[in-house]
């Protein structure tokens, strides 16, 4: 996508072949840092201190830490210890482990001596794959808005609401729930993005409100408890949400707020659409509330806010008593019936195992994982 005319992904091979670039989005919205990734361990913080999230980019960022590693050394021992830093960083989102089986599916049966040249490959491979699949599930969201843009006056704004930030910094490029909207705006739908703030890490403050500005669409923030309010006055047509795991029967694990966000949905009568690729579904496991783990973070995530002041300046505020137990839940559990439909690289479907069965009948049929 392009930040300020010029077009940029997330995440991008050098031309040393042995570093791989990414944006810190831990500075964003007040700078606009790159870093370089060079060895297992960089990659492995990346991840874990969130310079890099969203589930598809933790995936690509993993395949590259993977191929970084076997740079060094490329024997098995050293693969499956590179697989188990990586896998250790982030517990819920499931493209990490779907990346990194894939490294390991691909290239354990390669020669040691081709290994390296061969993960540097299919990471680029993965990171492409991205692109394509956010690209098809943006087409088939469009639909969607080009259903709601018929039914009302010539003219009148189409007004989104989504949550946390499944952007295309939570991807290589398009991004998940953004990719339609892009799409949309790009064919001169009048389009508008309630964004909200998703505390405790602002990513709808800091994130989406800064790629949707520099690519030029209408958005406003909100804080997190304004959409209900929003959908009770009839000013959101449609939720466009992402996940970061989602089972084979259809319940969805995202940012924290989005079974919220979904509730007040359901009461307004607004469609409720959770975009994904097909990696971000956990075919083995079929009920969300008992088999996701769900990741706690640290509590000063949500005590302190980070920000600038007045002179620019990088700062954080503490916002309660140094005292104050604090317990930060980063993701939630949306069940299926409260989904209105999953938007997938192959099309629409109910959140349901039938609807995505039918979409992906290859993949339907892995064991259930026992609980």
């Amino acid at each position: 996508m392009k930040i300020d005319g010029t077009s940029y992904r997330s995440i991008w091979a050098e031309d040393d072949g042995l570093t791989v670039g990414i944006i810190d989005q831990t500075r964003l919205p007040h700078a606009f840092v790159t870093r370089p990734l060079k060895t297992l361990d960089d990659a492995a913080v990346a991840i874990s201190d969130m310079w890099v999230r969203g589930a598809p980019l933790i995936g690509a960022t993993a395949a590259y830490g993977m191929a970084i590693a076997l740079r060094k050394d490329a024997s098995d021992a050293a693969m499956d210890e590179a697989y188990r830093i990586l896998h250790a960083t982030r517990p819920t989102a499931i493209n990490l482990k779907w990346a990194l089986d894939e490294v390991i599916r691909n290239i354990r049966p390669i020669d040691v001596g081709s290994r390296a040249d061969a993960a540097w490959t299919l990471a680029a491979e993965i990171c492409d794959s991205d692109v394509e699949t956010n690209h098809s599930i943006g087409a088939h969201g469009l639909g969607l808005i080009k259903a709601i843009a018929a039914r009302k006056p010539d003219g009148e704004t189409i007004n989104v609401l989504t949550h946390c930030n499944a952007g295309w910094l939570a991807t290589v490029d398009w991004g998940t729930a953004t990719s339609p909207i892009y799409q949309a705006h790009e064919l001169g739908i009048p389009i508008h993005v309630w964004v909200d703030e998703t505390r405790p890490r602002n990513q709808g403050a800091s994130l989406t409100s800064w790629e949707l500005g520099r690519h030029g669409v209408p958005h406003t923030l909100v804080v997190d408890n304004a959409g209900g309010h929003l959908m009770q006055h009839g000013k959101v047509d449609l939720c466009f949400v992402g996940s970061d795991r989602t089972t084979a029967s259809g319940d969805v694990c995202n940012k924290i707020g989005t079974y919220l966000k979904a509730l007040a949905a359901r009461d307004n009568g607004v469609p409720f659409y959770v975009t994904l690729p097909s990696s971000t579904v956990d075919w083995t496991i079929h009920d969300g509330l008992k088999e996701i783990p769900i990741e706690e973070r640290n509590g000063e995530e949500v005590s302190w806010i980070a920000g600038v002041d007045n002179e620019g300046k990088d700062t954080k505020v503490l916002i309660c008593p140094k005292t104050t137990p604090v317990s930060n839940f980063a993701f939630d559990v949306t069940p299926s019936r409260l989904v209105t439909g999953l938007v997938t690289e192959r099309g629409v479907c109910s959140a349901s195992r039938a609807g995505l069965a039918k979409l992906f009948p290859e993949m339907a049929n892995q064991p259930k994982q026992a609980v």
